[in-house]
């Protein structure tokens, strides 16, 4: 389904779906424009109207073959991923640019150290049962110029200089989540990871509801910072790190940032 204009594609579907207005077969619902865009944590998603894929897709998460909850953070970033990689780089013979992208845990896409995609996963629990699940799913496609604070947009057309229809790659995304989601994509997901090789600098940072950022060299208070590599991802979604101390340190996603 299309919309031309709605607050957040997530919220509309939620209560499309909680008053009993979504249509029965309709797997998902994009926007040429949002007014409230909404990323993890309480961020903000800048887009132009109608130049970027602005998406939710609805899920049933009883249908997954891994029912644990990170499972569809893990199958959603591997979809977008694979999207980037085959339908735009690969097809369009640019592949040697597809070798910069990446998975940043737990669920942002992406190319070299700039942000090309984000996800948000949202559960409807009735009772003690999750019973769907919404995947909301924001892809720079064709935005040339970002004028928002966020510190490091891109979009598929500033890296190939190639303009993308938005509608097929809605579809492409579309059928590359049903299929995520009924495969094992664990290793897949891990053997992408933003930074999986090497030592790199991360900081804690106290657990709040404020929104969950990066850290720019310029702004680190010193005394957190620390190195260290990628040891794993747990079925929880909590990501596991070695230090040079050769300590492992595990922490939720909103009790690290990655330096940049």
């Amino acid at each position: 389904m299309y919309i031309n204009s709605t607050n957040s594609t997530n919220t509309l579907l939620k209560e499309l779906m909680t008053k009993g207005e979504w249509p029965d077969g309709e797997g998902y619902l994009y926007a040429g424009y949002q007014t409230a865009g909404r990323g993890q944590t309480g961020n903000g998603w800048e887009s132009e109207a109608d130049k970027n894929l602005l998406c939710s897709i609805l899920v049933e998460s009883r249908k997954a073959k891994d029912k644990r909850p990170f499972y569809l953070n893990v199958a959603v970033s591997v979809a977008v991923y694979r999207v980037i990689q085959s339908f735009v780089f690969e097809r369009s013979g640019l592949g040697s640019l597809s070798e910069a992208v990446s998975i940043k845990w737990p669920n942002d896409i992406y190319w070299g150290d700039k942000k090309i995609a984000g996800i948000l996963i949202e559960n409807a629990i009735i009772g003690s049962e999750m019973k769907y699940s919404i995947a909301g799913i924001g892809l720079n496609v064709n935005q040339t110029e970002f004028v928002s604070n966020a510190p490091n947009p891109v979009s598929l057309k500033q890296i190939t200089g190639k303009e993308y229809n938005i509608d097929r790659l809605m579809q492409q995304l579309y059928a590359e989540v049903q299929k995520a989601l009924n495969e094992d994509v664990w290793a897949e997901y891990k053997s992408h990871l933003y930074r999986r090789e090497g030592f790199w600098p991360f900081v804690e940072r106290e657990v709040s509801i404020e929104p969950t950022m990066n850290v720019q060299k310029d702004d680190v208070q010193g005394t957190k910072v620390f190195m260290a590599r990628i040891d794993g991802v747990l079925p929880i979604g909590e990501i596991v790190l070695q230090d040079e101390n050769n300590k492992r340190r595990t922490y939720h996603f909103k009790q690290v940032r990655y330096v940049l």
